[in-house]
């Protein structure tokens, strides 16, 4: 099996769920990183994040954070090594548009 260590997403959704990372078929990732940054000036921003298993409807058991108030030009980074199978989903929202989103970690095919 290879293992590729690489940028997983990049995201800047506003208002809306935005896929930050689907698992390609055939493969297994583990995610190292998912950071949040505030890239505004002035307004705190509220993000949520979420693992949809298979693509799976977003519901309330999928987030692994929910509503983080995220102040301007603040950075939240989540660090929990979360394995993900094929086709499994990370979605991401934020109330603003100035938050970026970024994924780390490394896919085995």
């Amino acid at each position: 099996m290879a293992t590729s260590y690489k940028v997983l997403g990049q995201q800047a959704p506003a208002s809306t769920s935005a896929t930050l990372y689907t698992v390609p078929a055939a493969t297994e990732t583990v995610v190292s990183t998912i950071n949040a940054c505030n890239t505004g000036a002035s307004v705190t921003a509220t993000i949520d994040i979420a693992i949809r298993p298979n693509g799976d409807t977003l519901v309330a058991k999928h987030y692994i954070v929910k509503s983080l108030s995220l102040s301007a030009g603040s950075t939240f980074t989540y660090t929990a090594g979360v394995t993900l199978d094929a086709t499994d989903v990370i979605t991401v929202v934020s109330s603003t548009n100035d938050v970026a989103f970024n994924a780390f970690g490394s896919e085995i095919a």
